[in-house]
């Protein structure tokens, strides 16, 4: 049985039969309400009329003739005799006296109430219905000034509520949306598990396993996507261990590969020699740095952003680059701090190589801290505005190797500011220059 419960499929079967049997039971319960209703109000309408004819009967004979046909009622279901007051009776059955009334008139006096000593019955129709009858005396005041009082089975007084023509429809749709409701909850919540799961692998290689509990179903998709997990993990440390053991195995070569040009007489050649050299570690040294940027194991902690900014810019400064800084918002991140310092250093640097200053604004909108890094350059082409987060793309202008670039730095920049849950955006600001813009989910 335990395993039977343990998939979604007979889960959802079960759910959706008890569903509708308990639909059918209640509208099986309507339909007794108002088949009891309905035999109530026909019942009292039938005894009502019974009564008027022996009321009339009795005020047209004589004494002889009354009893007469007081004794007449055995075969009709009613014991009928002559009192002289309404025996301190109590009102049990407003529905019935105002029947009778009707039948009468409205100035007659009337009293229907619960009685004990009625002549067995004899049993007709549903058990329930037979069990439901009580009984009880109707005592109507006669023009000769005797009191007619009458006894009868009927059928208890019935709810007081009386529903709406559309009330069963109403209450069928209403069983069938909510039962539609909790299927859809039950089989939407793993899909929406997997799906929140599934968002954050994409900002977050090392987040926890999934719990590999519940359904079967949930169960298996649960372990296949815990073991796309680690596979990604491992394939990513994979290359980023290849890709640091050929950054280490390059620098003896490229080492000593210096060394000689150093011995390379002709200097303009020697020179140009040098500088490729340089390139040569700079593209490997940068290209590493990419692989470290999609999969850093630093640990994420809380990071006041004012001063890490403060900070970068201080360090540009010191290196004696233009850089400052303007604006605060008091407000903290989650974040790798080394791993975030090189992404705004990326920026930072950029903006100075190609536009000769960075002017850096920081403000926060409402949920989010948002980053301004503006420069003075040329600015970059519309049609190039996305192409340049290509690893290893650079423009042919101010942009080219010669100025040093390598084309990794805004795609490291970009790799880091959406594994901290951001986004990195440039544009050609209106007043002239390029500004980048990051924007991070504020923590305070």
């Amino acid at each position: 049985m335990r395993n039977f419960f343990g998939s979604v499929a007979n889960r959802v079967f079960v759910i959706l039969l008890a569903g509708i049997l308990i639909t059918i039971v209640a509208m099986r319960g309507l339909a007794v309400y108002e088949n009891y209703k309905s035999k109530s109000e026909t019942e009292e309408l039938q005894i009502a009329k019974r009564i008027k004819m022996f009321v009339f009967a009795s005020e047209e004979l004589d004494e002889n003739e009354r009893e007469h046909v007081l004794a007449l009622s055995d075969n009709v279901d009613i014991e009928l005799s002559l009192v002289k007051d309404a025996e301190h009776a109590v009102s049990t059955n407003p529905s019935l006296t105002a029947a009778i009334k009707e039948e009468l008139d409205a100035d007659r006096s009337v009293l229907v109430a619960g009685q004990t000593g009625c002549k067995e019955r004899k049993r007709h129709g549903s058990h329930f219905l037979t069990s439901q009858r009580e009984c009880q005396a109707a005592y109507i005041g006669l023009k000769t000034g005797d009191i007619l009082k009458a006894k009868f089975w009927v059928l208890r007084p019935g709810l007081k509520w009386t529903p709406h023509p559309s009330t069963p429809v109403s209450f069928f749709l209403l069983l069938i949306a909510c039962l539609a409701y909790l299927v859809a909850r039950m089989t939407a919540r793993p899909i929406r598990h997997l799906a929140n799961a599934a968002g954050e692998l994409g900002r977050d290689i090392e987040r926890p396993p999934l719990d590999e509990g519940g359904p079967t179903e949930v169960r298996r998709a649960a372990i296949a996507f815990n073991a796309m997990q680690a596979r990604i993990k491992q394939q990513i440390q994979h290359r980023t261990n290849i890709l640091a053991a050929i950054t280490h195995d390059l620098q003896t070569p490229l080492t000593r590969l210096r060394l000689r040009m150093e011995k390379v007489g002709d200097g303009e050649l020697r020179d140009k020699l040098v500088q490729d050299l340089g390139v040569m570690q700079s593209m490997v040294r940068e290209g590493l740095d990419l692989a470290r940027s999609a999969d850093s194991t630093e640990p994420m902690q809380k990071l006041d952003i004012d001063s890490l900014l403060d900070s970068v810019c201080a360090d540009a400064t010191d290196a004696g680059q233009d850089a400052r800084l303007e604006g605060r918002t008091g407000a903290s991140i989650m974040a790798q701090p080394n791993t975030l310092r090189r992404c705004l250093t990326n920026l930072v640097d950029n903006a100075i190589k190609y536009g000769h200053y960075a002017r850096l604004r920081v403000v926060r909108e409402e949920s989010e801290i948002v980053i301004r890094i503006r420069d003075a350059g040329p600015g970059v082409p519309a049609e190039h505005m996305e192409a340049i987060f290509v690893p290893f793309f650079r423009l042919e202008t101010s942009r080219s190797r010669n100025t040093g670039g390598t084309g990794l730095g805004l795609t490291i920049a970009r790799n880091i500011a959406e594994n901290h849950r951001g986004r990195l955006q440039l544009r050609n600001h209106p007043d002239g220059g390029l500004e980048a813009t990051l924007r991070f989910p504020a923590r305070s």
